[in-house]
């Protein structure tokens, strides 16, 4: 499965790196990219988006969408 979102809160090159980190992490997730100009998270997994939001609000971001 591909799922998009946005994270509207994600404003520096840091934050890109640790929603990839709380991303990448997660068992299920075959490939991640963020980035930063578009405040974009694409996914390839095997989860619910509910794990995918999850673990970005762990890592300190809120204002998060699925787009896709």
């Amino acid at each position: 499965m591909r799922t998009q979102l946005v994270v509207n809160d994600m404003s520096c090159g840091h934050c890109e790196k640790a929603i990839y980190n709380a991303i990448n992490a997660l068992e299920g997730v075959t490939h991640v990219e963020v980035t930063l100009k578009t405040k974009t998270v694409d996914v390839e997994h095997d989860l619910t988006p509910d794990a995918l939001i999850n673990a970005i609000e762990a890592a300190g971001y809120e204002e998060i969408e699925v787009i896709s």
